[in-house]
């Protein structure tokens, strides 16, 4: 039989045969096309050795699954737009979703939106990082957007758009550790005067004893809090409110947040995400006092309020019982430090100093990992971030070696 002539192959095999052009032609089935018809992928070169060169790898990466699919031939944009939409909103959180839209519509459309996606180079994204730091974007930014597309990209791996992801192969921007210090203890015990004389004094009390974060403790409701046993529920995280307008006929020009009329589109709180984040917590004895003294305090808001009170249950409420603004709450916090005379520092500052607080009283790791909510796997890392070790912890283990190895022996 002639090499050339064309044969039938079985179904899903390969065939290589030259065509009456003159050249040589292969046929390879790497899956099954949306209409359930055979996705034969043909290839073409001018010499037998070429185009069975080309149909083996053909094969192999059909096998490793790293062929890309048929059909649409997307964009950067449309892929990341399609994605952020359709693909992750309906499966994460909403401030996970807000992050990626974020990173999406500002950053990585505008700068690599007119890509190919199956050309997409790892290149082009280190330029692109690069750019956007030289632009004034922190290391922080760039590497937030650096996870999105990462992300962004392995699910088009997953689905067959592209072959790699490259994003995985880019180097990051790099991220500089932050040097945190903990507040001490005198300024913590400045920070709790200063907070007294604040209307929900307890929330400052909560964040330095207890170490919360803030969703967790503006999340907080009264019945997750059990004053007579001396413990707290942490289950619900207030969410950052969103809004959109409501002054359709006569539009106001403001911004959505700021429209007299504005319409609240995400709920107020949701869930702690992870088990180890739902967890029971001990009340020390001062704290229960405070909270006593601060829900006699809402009590009287409420009376005062009268049919205004909301009656949401929350904790740290507004004055009519609605839930608070993470917002003015962060800027609340950096009131309390000015007032009280102590350093700058991130409201999550005071979460590193409870833990620090912790690790100073020398409770078991077991224990805090279960007060600061920190899942198994990865709760040594966060000790590592979180836990500092002190100068005064210093020095006493600096004297107890200094006791062991120059303290003269006793004798008889």
């Amino acid at each position: 039989m002639p090499e050339n002539k064309r044969t039938r192959q079985p179904n899903g095999a390969s065939s290589i045969y030259l065509g009456k052009d003159g050249k040589w032609h292969g046929r390879v089935t790497v899956g099954i096309r949306d209409d359930g018809k055979p996705d034969r992928r043909h290839i073409e070169r001018k010499t037998k050795a070429a185009v069975t060169k080309a149909v083996r790898e053909m094969e192999r990466a059909r096998d490793a699954k790293k062929l890309k699919k048929p059909g649409q031939s997307w964009t950067v944009q449309a892929w990341l737009e399609h994605w952020v939409e359709n693909i992750a909103k309906p499966y994460v959180s909403e401030n996970t979703y807000d992050g990626y839209e974020v990173d999406v519509r500002v950053h990585l459309v505008p700068g690599l939106g007119a890509h190919k996606l199956d050309k997409l180079e790892p290149e082009h994204l280190e330029r692109f990082y690069r750019k956007m730091q030289t632009s004034g974007s922190s290391a922080g930014t760039a590497h937030h957007t650096h996870r999105t597309i990462r992300v962004a990209l392995g699910e088009a791996v997953r689905r067959g758009h592209v072959a790699t992801n490259v994003a995985e192969i880019a180097k990051a921007p790099r991220l500089e550790e932050e040097d945190i210090e903990p507040y001490t203890i005198d300024e913590v015990q400045s920070l709790l005067v200063a907070a007294a004389k604040l209307r929900n004094s307890a929330r400052w009390v909560v964040a330095l004893a207890l170490g919360l974060r803030q969703g967790e403790a503006l999340g907080l409701h009264w019945e997750d809090v059990d004053l007579d046993a001396g413990y707290a529920r942490i289950r619900k995280n207030r969410l950052r409110p969103k809004y959109a307008h409501g002054c359709d006929s006569e539009p106001c020009g403001r911004k959505a947040g700021y429209c007299p009329k504005r319409q609240q589109t995400r709920r107020e709180h949701k869930s702690t995400k992870s088990r180890a984040g739902r967890r029971t917590i001990g009340l020390p004895d001062p704290l229960i006092k405070i909270l006593r003294q601060h829900q006699e305090t809402q009590e009287r808001e409420r009376i005062a309020a009268g049919a205004d009170w909301e009656g949401k249950g929350y904790v740290f409420a507004s004055p009519v019982g609605g839930p608070l603004s993470p917002n003015t709450d962060f800027h609340t916090w950096k009131r309390l430090l000015r007032d009280a005379g102590v350093r700058d520092g991130r409201l999550h500052d005071a979460r590193h100093t409870a833990a620090t607080v912790l690790l100073i009283l020398g409770v078991p790791d077991v224990v805090i990992d279960s007060i600061m909510g920190w899942e198994p796997g990865g709760a040594a890392r966060m000790r590592a971030r979180y836990m500092h070790v002190t100068g005064t912890m210093l020095r006493k283990v600096a004297q107890q070696v200094g006791d062991a190895l120059w303290e003269l022996p006793k004798t008889n």
